[in-house]
């Protein structure tokens, strides 16, 4: 998904500015040294490594025996306080380890945007490209068509209408085969991606709903394409689903 939030140049509050490093760091580039850092931020080396100074001392940063830095773990002790998330989690995880054990695959939980609360890998199940904490396209798993399904009207025009990632030869991209596909989840109260995201995978996602009816977040089982059908496996998802936003309803 597109980063977002970046400045153009190298002038700006320094909060904005100190975003803008932090920014920099992606899964694919979990470790970055201070030229590589004021690249990417796009300001010069002498304000990137006085604000990575600050960065690492409150505990944002942390630099490594090779001279990298990397996010720092105070960072994590914060986005474990966000409620979305680690609520979510909390009450969601049980159900999403029984499923776990049940099919011994992939399951996954997720919120708008997608950010992955949850993963759980099953023994020997297929790989996948999401883990807990990153965010993938709305419009190629599981889990993120049923939650663009149920996302307010302007949220999904502003997605349809943008570029569509492709990352298989079966990824759909079209926006009107899109809209379809999404009238089927909000109808049939389940999403199948058929080999959208890798060739040799397929999900199924089901809604979580909260005790307002919203849809809060998505689940989703993901299994090796060709070792069951994604409609023999709906049920499971669909029950899980249920359950967890029956533990939502329940108060604190």
């Amino acid at each position: 998904m597109p980063r977002r939030g970046r400045p153009a140049g190298p002038t700006g509050p320094v909060l904005t500015r100190a975003l803008s490093i932090l920014d920099a760091f992606t899964a694919t580039r979990p470790v970055l040294n201070l030229s590589q850092l004021a690249s990417l931020a796009d300001m010069p080396l002498s304000t990137a490594h006085r604000l990575i100074a600050e960065l690492v001392v409150w505990g944002a940063l942390e630099r490594d025996e090779s001279g990298g830095y990397r996010i720092g773990l105070r960072l994590w002790e914060l986005g474990a306080l966000a409620p979305r998330g680690q609520g979510l989690r909390e009450r969601a995880l049980p159900f999403l380890e029984d499923l776990s054990q049940i099919t011994r695959e992939n399951v996954q939980l997720a919120v708008r945007d997608v950010v992955f609360v949850e993963r759980i890998a099953g023994t020997g199940a297929v790989p996948v490209l999401t883990r807990a904490g990153g965010r993938f396209a709305l419009t190629a798993t599981g889990v993120g068509l049923v939650l663009l399904a149920h996302a307010p009207t302007e949220v999904q025009d502003d997605v349809l209408s943008g570029h569509i990632e492709r990352y298989t030869q079966r990824t759909v991209t079209d926006p009107s085969r899109l809209r379809n596909m999404l009238a089927d989840v909000r109808t049939n109260g389940f999403s199948i991606s058929d080999r959208q995201v890798t060739m040799d995978s397929l999900s199924v996602g089901a809604p979580v709903q909260d005790h307002r009816g919203h849809v809060a977040a998505a689940v989703s089982l993901v299994i090796r394409h060709g070792t069951a059908s994604p409609h023999a496996i709906v049920p499971l998802v669909r029950t899980s689903a249920r359950a967890i936003g029956r533990a939502l309803a329940k108060p604190y």
